[in-house]
């Protein structure tokens, strides 16, 4: 007798996390397999209804096909999604390309691609290359260029526990342009052009979540236009993203600090998709950043 099936498909970069973040999923009851050639990927989930309730595996360079063929991925992909036993997600871990430069040189580790004669720099190019396709079929891609292993299986989790079956969850996260574009963002709205309270010496000091900041912005007809805009779209299209089996979206607005814009809107925007019901999450990248820094001084 078959029963429901729980299966997370890690992807991603060589140094990225995906190993941090099967770890996770094996603390949440997963019954987690590293490094799985994609030809024993359908035969595995034929095998976990029977015995394997929460599956999760990772598929990286070292058992993608390098080639253009990759009909045999999007056909078992193709399958689990229609499948009325399997509940799938499929995460895709990234960083930039320096940190993973970075992150090789500190461990003295061989870059899996390396062996095929290619150049450090060349092999991380060539992956990408490679995983584009499961890339842009993930359910949720996390970039860990500025994230501490704590944060990345805390990301994890959330997805995992996060994800109610057929329904979107809508992730709103603010950040700062002086920290870099959220990279794993579906869209990114800019803020920078609206009134910035940072220059009223006053309430500086408080951050978009707080009422000082909330009264300033009430002046400013344009700040509640601007949220009723992006409002309107993504709740319109929203339907269409449900439909359209993905799971996940992640949604990001900057503004210069990310302490005083970004996080009003994010937030504003997340209480009006939660009054409809709508699961959301709700990220201050920046904020929580500069909040943890303080603690350091």
């Amino acid at each position: 007798m078959s029963s429901r099936v729980d299966l997370v498909v890690i992807s991603g970069r060589s140094g990225s996390g995906k190993t941090v973040a099967l770890h996770a999923l094996e603390d949440l009851g997963f019954y987690c397999i590293d490094n799985l050639p994609i030809v024993f990927l359908e035969d595995l989930i034929k095998l976990a209804k029977q015995n394997y309730p929460k599956l999760a595996v990772s598929l990286d360079v070292r058992n993608m096909p390098l080639g253009d063929d990759y009909e045999e991925l999007n056909n078992i992909y193709s399958k689990a999604i229609h499948d009325p036993d399997i509940n799938p997600t499929i995460i895709f871990i990234d960083a930039d390309d320096q940190v993973l430069i970075k992150r090789y040189s500190e461990t003295r580790r061989l870059h899996p691609l390396s062996l095929k004669n290619l150049s450090l720099n060349e092999a991380i190019a060539k992956e990408a290359e490679v995983l584009k396709v499961i890339s842009s079929i993930a359910d949720l891609r996390i970039d860990t260029t500025n994230l501490s292993i704590h944060e990345l299986c805390q990301q994890v989790i959330t997805c995992v526990q996060g994800k109610p079956h057929k329904k979107i969850v809508i992730i709103f996260e603010s950040f700062g342009y002086k920290d870099g574009i959220t990279k794993d963002a579906d869209f990114v709205f800019d803020a920078r052009f609206l009134p910035n309270p940072y220059w009223d010496k006053s309430i500086r000091q408080y951050c978009g979540l707080d009422e000082p900041i909330k009264k300033f912005f009430s002046k400013y007809p344009e700040v509640e236009n601007y949220i009723d805009k992006i409002d309107d779209l993504l709740f319109g299209i929203l339907k269409a993203i449900e439909q359209s089996d993905r799971s996940y979206l992640t949604v990001a607005i900057g503004c210069t600090g990310g302490y005083h814009r970004s996080v009003y809107i994010a937030q504003s925007l997340a209480d009006k998709f939660q009054q409809r019901g709508i699961c959301v999450k709700v990220r201050h990248r920046s904020l929580i950043k500069s909040r943890q820094n303080s603690q350091k001084c």
